[in-house]
């Protein structure tokens, strides 16, 4: 038996007694809600270690600033490649093998990184770092698409916002989990392991894979594929909710992957609207988080138990915020994400220039530096993370179920890509070593202010696309 073989979906079974119905759809939505909730929270236990470890590896000599920002971009540029590809492949394998098998390769591979005896010799181990976690990335691309298939078979679209605000969370509870499980041992592990008391930050990359491996078995238990694969009609009958977008007559079961692409997403104009607003979004988001830890130690020592905390909080914070976003956006907007996007992206604007100019407003109104830079942080990851999950929310709206994958791959290979690896972490971490951390902060806030104005135009666009198809639903059930 192949690979592809082994991820092959699951064949229907017979639908069960219609009494039976809602009982069982209720229990396996809940369930598989909590499946695909920690598993993506644990893949981000496997991303961003070298956030919490670099800062110790420059003082050491084993890496430079530039040479940071170069390993780190090793994984957003795989992860983007790898998204895309993997969302056509997921669509057409079971949501539970994809995901936990992407989980537990990329939990080993990070383990392998805390082990490597690296030399004091920045080329070198930026080259060794990158190479692994363009594999951390390449591997953890088998995360999200997956989730968007559960998502979009389990949940249906007048539902889905709020939804998938509260699973888009993960992001949040997986990160902050990382910033304290990083630094739990204390070193305690490493030094046990025979290394040590300077090598502590090797637990960054070794105590969160460990982590990640225990909930992969509990992926396994918890994720199923689709309702049918269950025995339960499709979502939209179940919820009589037909507002998504449908599959071409002949093309509601597979569809080859070069209709996927093209007639789906290539010549989708609206994905490619809401594609050059995430590539911002992305900017932003990951800008100011990984960059985090090493900006308060390096430029004003802040310790590094206090960065970590602070990460936390950063993080903590977008779960009020991307639950807001969701809420509004079922509640006041019928689904619809465009209008949320434009307030938190001018949130966002404000957060960013706040954390820009902390120094002068502390200065100012009389108060500490560290203060200021947590009001900042607390704002921004409160308002860029409700833009993260409604933009995701939008590229599965507006392709039919059995292309969600795909779509949510394109929005990562633009996010990542470009807004992510070759912006916000190769050519910011180049900014640094050459100018300083200004010219940073200028592009955070022109990010968020430019995507802030994309929003807004997309919003007329997404209000006539619902209303079309739900036209044209009426018009068939006449």
């Amino acid at each position: 038996m192949g690979f592809l073989d082994f991820m092959a979906p699951p064949a229907h079974k017979p639908e069960l007694p219609k009494e039976k119905i809602d009982k069982e759809y209720k229990s396996m939505r809940l369930k598989v809600f909590l499946g695909i909730y920690l598993g993506y929270a644990a893949y981000y236990l496997v991303r961003k270690n070298l956030s919490f470890a670099g800062a110790d590896m420059i003082k050491l000599g084993f890496l430079d600033t530039s040479g940071v920002g170069d390993a780190m971009a090793g994984l957003p540029i795989a992860y983007a490649v790898s998204k895309f590809l993997m969302g056509g492949l997921s669509d057409r394998s079971d949501a539970r093998k994809f995901l936990t098998f992407g989980l537990i390769i990329s939990a080993l591979i990070m383990i392998v990184a805390g082990f490597i005896p690296y030399p004091k010799d920045s080329g070198i181990t930026t080259a060794i770092l990158f190479g692994l976690t363009c594999l951390t990335g390449w591997f953890s691309g088998m995360g999200w698409p997956p989730c968007g298939r559960v998502m979009s078979h389990w949940f249906s679209t007048n539902e889905r916002s709020f939804k998938m605000s509260i699973w888009n969370t993960a992001h949040n509870i997986g990160s902050s989990g990382l910033a304290w499980l990083a630094t739990i041992g204390g070193g305690s592990l490493i030094v046990a392991l025979g290394y040590g008391a300077e090598d502590a930050w090797r637990e960054a990359f070794i105590i969160p894979s460990i982590a990640a491996l225990a909930v992969a078995v509990l992926c396994w238990l918890f994720i199923r594929d689709t309702p049918e694969s269950c025995g339960l009609p499709p979502i939209d009958k179940y919820r009589n909710d037909f507002s998504g977008a449908k599959a071409k007559k002949g093309e509601e079961d597979k569809i080859p992957f070069k209709t996927l692409f093209i007639d789906y997403v290539l010549k989708n104009k609206m994905l490619w609207f809401i594609g050059f607003a995430n590539i911002l979004v992305y900017l932003v988001r990951n800008g100011i988080s990984d960059w985090l830890p090493i900006y308060l130690q390096e430029a004003h020592g802040i310790a590094k138990s206090v960065s970590k905390d602070l990460y936390a909080y950063h993080m903590l914070a977008a779960i009020p915020g991307t639950l807001i976003a969701g809420w509004l956006s079922s509640k006041f907007f019928q689904g619809r994400c465009a209008p949320v996007n434009v307030i938190c992206m001018a949130v966002t604007a404000v957060g960013a220039f706040i954390y820009w100019q902390a120094g002068a407003i502390a200065s100012t109104l009389g108060v500490e530096y560290i203060s200021v830079v947590v009001a900042a942080l607390i704002i921004t990851g409160f308002a860029v993370y409700g833009p993260v999950a409604m933009i995701s929310i939008q590229a599965i709206a507006v392709v039919p179920k059995n292309a969600a994958g795909t779509a949510a791959g394109f929005m990562g290979l633009l996010g990542y890509l470009v807004g992510d690896a070759f912006l916000s972490k190769i050519a910011f971490g180049r900014i640094v070593e050459s100018g300083g951390w200004n010219l940073t902060f200028v592009g955070f806030f022109a990010a968020s202010v430019i995507a802030t104005i994309i929003c807004f135009l997309a919003m007329g666009k997404e209000k006539k696309m619902f209303e079309d198809r739900i036209a044209a639903a009426k018009a068939e059930q006449k």
